[in-house]
């Protein structure tokens, strides 16, 4: 969208940690608003459905200080919005035009960025919003998210309340307690009681039904519920501990559903994307990842200069603070942190199935006295640089062409990659 369009009102966004300030100036000369919301994706969406409303989806410019950050990827979403991004130096320099003795706060700060970007947006610079496709995946993935997490906030529970009173359930579904499985075995066996009376050939069927065929596991499983003794034989603990779990697993199995018909949403937005064979292409970027790490970069290659921007933009690289002989580094927090999260997760899988990535996450370890995450993040900023060429070439992830590459160079990397076996997976 070009700023020469005809905007249905002008806004200015002073974000902070807290809230954020808005001044909204509409275009047919009705009296300009402030508004504050607060800090939370809700308040963000739900103002911006108003806004939507409110204006009849016609485009809305909005001035903010900063053209990176968490506000700025939400925002980006929505096709009718228009962002400008004002250098916070200009924004200074505009300020101190009309408060000579430098007094500010949150409420005129949004009043001039409307003002600047309602007088002066020829001189600016739109951010462009991204691919309908894109924009729709994005939707997908974030929201999976927030069902996952909200399946684990409840698998967190259903683990706490068993071991009180059903510990063999435990047992037998162990690492399976997240799946569609583990509800459908505690709602139709929600005790030890229940389950003791039940004979082995039906047991033996629910297994096979859920696909868990290994007959050494059904062996094991049948033999732990021969063996098995009850915890507790009161009622007064059995009885509410076993409606709690059911009040779980009634919360677990539409949570289930919703999951999978979201990876099913997500699988055919990227069987249709141009760039899904790329991100796919990724190590440890499998159904669930490949899609968010898509996202994550976008489809426009010129959003970002380089690999560093990325790394800078969702808070992988670290920030150096440095004042005379003192100098701190620390991680960023003002980034798009489900981003963030992507990149990391993704090292953690990388490790698992490439080894050269296993190799630099050991390396890193040894060499920094680092634990777990410390390492992640440091191999994901490694791994970003090599998803930015591959994403600003059009270029697949070739494993051998990148290890070719190390070799080339006379990396330390790949000299110690050649000097231990690789153990992916431990």
């Amino acid at each position: 969208m070009k700023t020469t369009t005809d905007f249905a009102a002008t806004i200015g966004l002073d974000w902070a940690d807290q809230k954020h300030d808005l001044w909204i100036h509409p275009a047919d000369g009705a009296k300009a608003q402030h508004l504050q919301l607060a800090q939370t994706p809700e308040a963000l969406h739900g103002w911006v459905a108003q806004l939507r409303e409110r204006f009849d989806r016609r485009p809305v410019a909005i001035g903010i200080e900063t053209s990176r950050g968490a506000v700025i990827s939400a925002l980006m979403a929505y096709d009718f919005i228009v962002l400008f991004s004002v250098n916070p130096k200009a924004l200074k320099d505009y300020r101190a035009a009309f408060s000579v003795s430098g007094a500010k706060d949150d409420r005129t700060d949004a009043m001039l960025l409307e003002e600047f970007i309602r007088l002066h947006r020829q001189k600016l610079k739109a951010l462009e919003p991204d691919t309908e496709l894109t924009r729709k995946l994005a939707g997908l993935v974030e929201n999976r998210r927030r069902l996952v997490d909200e399946r684990t906030r409840l698998v967190n529970q259903l683990h706490s309340t068993l071991k009180t009173y059903y510990p063999l359930a435990e047992t037998l579904l162990g690492e399976q307690m997240n799946k569609p499985m583990a509800a459908d075995f505690l709602a139709r066996w929600p005790d030890f009681e229940t389950l003791k009376k039940t004979e082995a050939k039906t047991l033996r069927a629910f297994f096979y039904k859920h696909n868990s065929r290994s007959a050494q596991k059904m062996q094991e499983r049948l033999q732990a519920v021969e063996k098995a003794q009850a915890l507790t034989t009161d009622p007064a603990i059995i009885t509410p501990a076993r409606v709690l779990v059911g009040a779980w697993v009634g919360m677990l199995k539409p949570l289930h559903h919703a999951v999978a018909q979201l990876d099913k949403e997500i699988e055919q937005a990227m069987n249709q994307h141009p760039d899904a064979a790329i991100f796919r292409s990724f190590p440890g970027a499998g159904p669930a990842l490949a899609p968010r790490l898509l996202v994550a970069l976008g489809t426009q290659r010129h959003r970002f200069e380089n690999a560093a921007e990325v790394a800078q933009f969702y808070g992988v690289a670290p920030v150096v603070k440095q004042s005379g002989n003192s100098k701190t580094t620390h991680m960023r927090n003002r980034c798009p942190k489900f981003g963030r999260q992507t990149f990391h997760e993704n090292a953690g899988c990388a490790i698992k199935q490439e080894p050269w990535t296993r190799t630099y996450y050991d390396q890193h370890k040894e060499r920094h006295h680092d634990k777990h995450h410390q390492a992640c993040r440091a191999l994901a900023y490694k791994l970003i640089r090599i998803y930015f060429a591959c994403w600003k070439h059009h270029k697949l992830y070739v494993p051998d062409q990148y290890v070719l590459a190390l070799e080339k160079h006379g990396s330390p990397l790949h000299k110690k990659l050649e000097s231990q076996p690789q153990h992916l997976g431990e």
